[in-house]
């Protein structure tokens, strides 16, 4: 994969996470901003932020959440960046959200 493809594979994942949590950021307490290439969630209760950026020399998307930090990889069979044989970004960052809120999650 060129830095490029990267680079685009990598924006449409975090603009479509962005969608996502605005859709939910009001039943969640959250709001989200895509600005510079990286998303930031932050919850209104407690100020706490998650952050999804790319990493474009290692071609991954790093997810910061719940004091983790995740490293995912493009999934060419799921088209999606997703952890090796763990979920997929926006089913991660559910989870992550879920765990923080206490609330189902789905995204």
């Amino acid at each position: 994969m060129t830095e490029l493809e990267f680079r685009t594979l990598a924006d449409q994942a975090l603009e479509d996470l962005n969608r996502r949590l605005a859709a939910a950021a009001n039943d969640l307490g959250c709001e989200a901003d895509f600005n510079g290439g990286a998303l930031v969630v932050e919850f209104e209760d407690t100020g706490t932020k998650f952050v999804v950026s790319p990493n474009a020399p290692v071609k991954q998307v790093w997810v910061s959440a719940n004091l983790k930090s995740y490293k995912l990889d493009w999934d060419p069979a799921r088209k999606a960046f997703a952890l090796a044989a763990g979920p997929v970004l926006a089913d991660l960052m559910g989870e992550a959200i879920a765990q923080h809120t206490g609330k189902k999650v789905s995204l």
